[in-house]
């Protein structure tokens, strides 16, 4: 008999609990199916963000190398960024590079002061732009302006250093202070992470002032 009871109590409980459970479900059933709805509508599109976006990258990827292999560097800049500032700096970055290359300098320094001057530039194009600046334009920069550049763009950690310390050493040479450019360029030689192109024209710049080179193994080799 205690049995029959038990079972009795069980199926009443059950009972109690489909009830209970069927009442929730009415009652907040539509909350749990919209945030379903949210969860699957959120992942289809951020799946169709990415592809739109990797579908525009390749899109103004191949406008840029289109207007490259036509010689025409005005037209890189005029390819649509779709609204990304980073492409439209790279744009003006690429341009630059083939102005120079074409002999048309003038524009090259325009396209460079333009992302330069930018504030809204990332920090590393912007500090890429002005290390191109300093290259291109050399000696025929004002020596103030080309020294505080240098300045900022060799500071320690800076993306740049090395390439703007040797800049510096450069700089020191056009202005007739050999021995100054001698010591920097010593320095720059004992520092890590120099590539071997620039280990190479660190000691071709010491062989040019009349100095012994720093002896490496390429140049033992060589």
């Amino acid at each position: 008999m205690a049995n029959q009871n038990d079972s009795f109590i069980d199926e009443v409980f059950d009972d109690l609990r489909r009830e209970r459970l069927f009442r929730l479900y009415r009652r907040w059933g539509w909350l749990a199916l919209l945030i379903i709805l949210l969860i699957v509508g959120g992942v289809i599109w951020r799946e169709y963000s990415q592809a739109r976006d990797a579908a525009n990258a390749r899109e103004w990827g191949d406008a840029v190398l289109a207007a490259e292999d036509a010689g025409d560097p005005a037209a890189i800049m005029q390819v649509d960024p779709n609204g990304a500032e980073g492409r439209r700096v790279v744009a003006a970055l690429l341009a630059a590079g083939d102005w120079a290359a074409a002999g048309g300098k003038d524009a090259a320094i325009e396209a460079l002061r333009a992302v330069a001057g930018d504030p809204e530039t990332d920090t590393v194009l912007h500090d890429l732009a002005e290390l191109k600046l300093v290259m291109l334009q050399g000696r025929d920069m004002e020596p103030a302006e080309r020294d505080e550049i240098l300045s900022r763009l060799s500071r320690t950690g800076a993306p740049f250093e090395l390439l703007a310390l040797e800049q510096k050493a450069v700089a020191l040479i056009d202005a007739g202070r050999k021995d100054d450019a001698i010591s920097l360029i010593r320095q720059i030689q004992q520092k890590d992470g120099l590539s071997e192109g620039l280990r190479r024209r660190l000691s071709e710049m010491m062989i040019a002032l009349g100095e012994e080179p720093e002896m490496t193994e390429s140049t033992i080799a060589g």
